[in-house]
């Protein structure tokens, strides 16, 4: 089952939300807030879907944060509870300056 973003932004509301443990290691560590996800969730496009992540689907979002900054989500859902698994600022070393497609290994 692929994702969509309009599901997404549905159900895109804080008692929605689950964080994983890992996911708020990392929000902290990179000083991303909950309005940040939020935001990023509501502006953004999916770029990538993961349809057979368990135990949900999921799928990475690029978006825009609070302070207007590129934001990557990367987000599981089984329509009714969004699990924020990781975010993060994307790193042009890892991706083309669209943001959106990942550079070559090599």
């Amino acid at each position: 089952m692929e994702l969509c973003i309009e599901e997404l932004r549905k159900i895109c509301t804080i008692e929605n939300i689950e964080i994983t443990l890992h996911a708020a290691k990392r929000l902290e560590q990179r000083g991303i807030l909950l309005k940040d996800i939020i935001e990023c969730i509501k502006n953004g496009e999916i770029i990538e879907q993961y349809p057979d992540d368990y135990p949900f689907p999921s799928c990475l979002i690029l978006g825009i944060s609070c302070k207007q900054n590129d934001l990557h989500v990367v987000v599981g859902s089984n329509r009714v509870t969004l699990w924020i698994v990781t975010a993060y600022f994307p790193d042009l070393q890892k991706w083309e300056s669209d943001l959106k497609t990942r550079k070559e290994k090599g």
